[in-house]
Order: C-alpha cells, then sequence, then structure tokens
C-alpha cells in the first residue's frame, strides 16, 4: 500500500482521470474530495462491499427461482408472445375488420379521390 502525506487543498492523482483532494481535516476525520470519470465507479468501501453481496446473491438463482418464468413461457410461443406473457399482458390480437368495413365513426380510411376514380 502506498502511503502519502497531504495537507488541506492538495490533490492526489490517480492515473490520467482521478484527482483525490484533501477538502477538511477535523480532528481523527479527513473529507476527500473525488473527481472521476463517470465511467469510474467511486464507493466508500462499506457501501461498495454490500454491493457486491447483493450481486453474488443475485447470482444465485435456483429453480425455485426461476419456475414462476418458466410457467409464464409457453414452449414454441413467438418471442412478442413469451414478452408479453412475462409482463402479465397475454397475447396481443388485433382487431378483426374486413378491408370494406369503415372504422368506428364512420369515417372512411380511403382518400376523397379514390372514390371518384373508382366510380368513373
Amino acid at each position: 500500500m502506498l502511503v502519502l502525506s497531504r495537507q488541506r487543498d492538495e490533490t492526489i492523482m490517480i492515473g490520467d482521470e482521478v484527482e483525490i483532494t484533501v477538502v477538511d481535516i477535523r480532528g481523527d476525520k479527513v473529507r476527500l474530495g473525488i473527481s472521476a470519470p463517470s465511467r469510474i465507479a467511486v464507493h466508500r468501501k462499506e457501501v461498495y462491499e454490500a454491493i457486491k453481496a447483493e450481486n453474488r446473491q443475485a447470482a444465485n438463482v435456483g429453480d425455485d427461482d426461476v419456475e414462476p418464468l418458466r410457467s409464464a413461457v409457453r414452449p414454441g410461443a413467438s418471442r412478442g408472445a413469451r414478452a408479453a406473457n412475462l409482463r402479465g399482458g397475454g397475447s396481443v390480437r388485433q382487431r378483426d375488420a374486413s378491408p370494406n368495413q369503415s372504422p368506428p365513426g364512420g369515417a372512411s380510411q380511403s382518400r376523397p379521390d379514390e372514390g371518384a376514380r373508382r366510380r368513373a
């Protein structure tokens, strides 16, 4: 372990992108300011350890945990239907309508000039 001495407002560089600055010193507490790119996670060690423990627990998925997913997915179903089942939405059906049937409200789906051409 590298041990460095720093006074208030002095900085330590880690690589080219991480700066650690001593912000304040009060008794036995030292406040540090850390400047790092957002792609680099910065956590207190106790938070980091809790995250690692949670990730290990999530990675240990047993058959009992997967069974509800198995029952929701029907073998041979299309990809979209499987996703809908997992969301609890069931299968998606479109309204059956003949091509000559007008939509609700009586408006025609054809362009105004199409009817004139058909009649001529």
